[in-house]
């Protein structure tokens, strides 16, 4: 093989393993580049608008129907009065806080039929995108090759302080400076929040999360995996929080919602608030996820599952208080198991060596060594040295992360009110109104704790810590308290909740009213979460050293990278910020357990094949029953005379997507992006083009639930149906 064919040949197969833009279903694109990377490519997929009816400054926009829910997920207005879609899933933690024994909203959902019947959970936002803008050039011209990533982290702080202070109107935005591309570019972000959003309607949990576990990240899927909700603003239309004289907001606009049904090879795209992504992780962090940090976190999760899950079986109550944490560890716990599963299929690791060896080579040479040489040991050296690090934090988290007791009573707002040495020097009038405000945020959690749980679960899993990870490593609590032998943490932890100020609302509401420093440095229970937080967030130095290392050795491997191609698109990694992923309507290979005559949705009558009377993940109400027997569907049946219930594309959506909007080419709404599927877990490392599917709820079937089981016509009436 002559030298001028070996180079096209291994520069086609680098390229067939980077994650560049070689398919319409891959990247998640920066709003504001579309124009420039892939406008071309969205019109010949069947995109119908111009850049500017995706996102504009200066005008309305599809970005300016789309929301930011809670931090965490994905929403979309549908409505001139300010009604939002999200996931029911989404919505879980502000319907299980809103449900009581007597109003149980989870079980049974519930529907406002009238703008006053709406349900304000204690603490929900929604975020409005306003802007962003390329601030790469300013902070670049801070900084210097030969900077300490110390102080190369200090001053794109320092930028960034000024870039937020210029752009956020006085306090009226928030304004947010990312990284992308490990360091190698900069935007900032404009938002504006709104506190005061409102439950307007959900459906039973036997409808907005069927299938359960079961079922989770798995194909097919019947879910009405949906809730609504509705923002308010003051009258003039501005951020306002809650009253009861506010009012619904005017959007500057909502999504139509083509009720005329998709089919296989309609151009879908997405838009949405990815949480993160990591495609270009090297080999040995592959490595690290595989068999050290999944594995630890998922046998972390099943433990505390098992704790919560037998007390949440036998009280209604508890289950209702602990349904949302109990699901969030779940879904986390199958996601990261099947993950495992993926990677190790897919054989990522390899093929993430294969581009190594590649890049080594590239950056031997002598124009790029002296800056891109030492690139990959240095990444080397910190996924090397830091597993026993990966195995404290995965096992920490276990216990921390499904604790009540440690990660909200205890957390970092409490520690920080209990060590505020300035508190009883303030005037009793400004000591009264902080009492205020911590009293009624613990009376809320103290309503929905169960100590019997709480004391079993931290029993549980520091137990197992204990046994997973080095002696020496442990928080330096635990070692004391190992030292009286057998059953010593059970011990421990049962007479810290005898004698702790925390196991007892009214003991805690007195300890308040006169704070005592002594006392409180001999609360077991305040010791223990003391330790526990301290350990999680002080790494070593030897750890933090190696992790400068890493950020600085990713940079230079992304420079390198996009200076061996600069003709290819890269995209960046999910952070957070709003991204748009456009591909098509797309089967799966057949599926027997599936209905449907073509594998890329499911139906009705798919859901009620699966119905098993008194199970909790696959019941269903009588009402949709009836309504199955009787094929009233309405206006959303399909051509085929079936009700849709989900449907596939090969959008390239991750964790926060969730609730994205899917929409057509005329940039109509057609569903709700819910889920990924289990055979391409791995996409957050490596997007696979032949596997990797977003499942999205058809919009047909939420309305048909909203419409014909629900009966709120109400919320129809508001919404701008087309049939196209």
């Amino acid at each position: 093989m002559n030298f001028a064919k070996e180079v096209i040949l291994l520069s086609v197969t680098f390229l067939s393993l980077l994650p560049v833009s070689l398919k319409a279903d891959e990247g998640m694109w920066l709003l504001a580049l579309i124009k420039r990377l892939n406008y071309v490519d969205m019109q010949r997929e069947g995109l119908q608008l111009t850049p500017e009816e995706i996102y504009s400054v200066n005008h309305s926009s599809l970005a300016s129907a789309i929301v930011n829910f809670n931090g965490y997920c994905t929403g979309e207005v549908v409505s001139p009065e300010g009604l939002i879609f999200t996931n029911h899933h989404c919505g879980y933690e502000a319907v299980a806080e809103l449900s009581t024994q007597q109003n149980d909203y989870l079980k049974n959902g519930f529907w406002a039929y009238d703008k006053k019947e709406e349900l304000k959970p204690t603490s929900l936002f929604v975020s409005f995108f306003i802007r962003m803008a390329d601030v790469t050039d300013r902070i670049q011209a801070g900084l210097t090759a030969n900077m300490s990533e110390q102080a190369r982290r200090d001053k794109i702080r320092e930028f960034s302080d000024q870039i937020i202070r210029e752009n956020n109107g006085g306090g009226k935005y928030g304004v947010e400076v990312q990284s992308f591309f490990k360091g190698n570019e900069f935007y900032m972000f404009v938002y504006e929040s709104y506190p005061d959003v409102r439950l307007a309607g959900t459906p039973p949990s036997s409808i907005g999360k069927f299938g359960g576990d079961t079922d989770n990240w798995e194909w097919p899927r019947h879910t009405g995996d949906f809730s609504i909700f509705r923002v308010y603003g003051d009258k003039g239309g501005k951020p306002a929080a809650y009253s009861a004289d506010n009012v619904p907001l005017k959007p500057k606009y909502f999504l139509p919602i083509d009720i005329g049904g998709v089919k296989s090879g309609d151009f879908a795209m997405i838009l949405g608030y990815p949480g993160s992504t990591d495609r270009y992780l090297p080999s040995w962090g592959v490595d690290q996820l595989v068999h050290i940090s999944y594995p630890a976190w998922v046998e972390a999760s099943k433990s505390a599952m098992d704790v919560m899950r037998r007390y949440m079986d036998q009280n209604r109550k508890t289950h209702i208080d602990y349904a949302s944490s109990y699901s969030q560890l779940a879904n986390y716990w199958k996601n990261r198991a099947e993950m495992i599963k993926s990677l190790t299929a897919h054989q990522t690791a390899r093929k993430k060596r294969k581009i190594e060896r590649r890049f080594a080579r590239w950056a031997r040479k002598k124009d790029h060594i002296a800056r891109y040489g030492q690139a990959l040991n240095m990444l080397k050296d910190f996924y090397t040295a830091s597993n026993d690090h990966a195995i404290q934090q995965s096992y920490l988290r276990g216990i921390i992360q499904p604790s009540e007791m440690i990660k909200t009573v205890l957390g970092r707002r409490t520690k920080a009110f209990l060590k505020n040495k300035n508190y009883m020097q303030q005037p009793e009038a400004v000591q009264k109104a902080i009492r205020d405000q911590i009293y009624g945020r613990l009376r809320e959690l103290y309503a929905k704790m169960d100590m019997t749980l709480e004391k079993d679960l931290l029993k549980k899993q520091i137990a197992l810590y204990a046994n997973r990870v080095k002696p020496e490593s442990q928080f330096s609590l635990l070692r004391e308290i190992q030292k009286g032998g057998a059953g010593s943490i059970s011990s421990y932890i049962d007479d810290a909740f005898a004698h702790s100020l925390f196991s007892s609302l009214d003991r805690l509401t007195a300890f308040l009213q006169h704070p005592d420093a002594a006392e409180l440095n001999r609360d077991e229970l305040f010791a223990l979460a003391q330790n526990l937080w301290k350990k999680y967030h002080n790494p070593p130095k030897s750890y933090v050293d190696k992790k400068k290392e890493r950020r600085k050795g990713y940079r230079l491997l992304l420079s390198g990278l996009r200076k061996m191609y600069p003709r290819k698109k890269f995209y960046p990694d999910a952070n957070f910020s709003p991204r748009l992923t456009y591909g098509k309507v797309r089967r799966l290979p057949r599926d027997k357990r599936n209905d449907a005559k073509k594998n890329y949705y499911t139906t009705l009558k798919g859901v009620i094949a699966k119905y098993k009377p008194g199970n909790e993940e696959f019941d269903l109400p009588a009402k949709l029953i009836k309504l199955y027997k009787a094929k009233d569907y309405g206006r959303y049946v399909d051509a085929d005379g079936s009700l849709h219930v989900d449907f596939l594309t090969d959008n390239d959506i991750t964790g926060g997507n969730s609730g994205s909007p899917v929409i057509n080419g005329k940039g109509q709404l057609i569903g709700l992006a819910f889920d990924g599927n289990s055979e391409a877990m791995s996409g957050d490392v490596q997007f696979d083009k032949r596997r990797q599917r977003t499942i999205a709820t058809d919009i047909r079937y939420v309305l048909f639930v909203i419409d014909k089981y629900a009966g709120a016509t109400n919320l129809i009436r508001e919404m701008k149906l087309v049939n196209e």
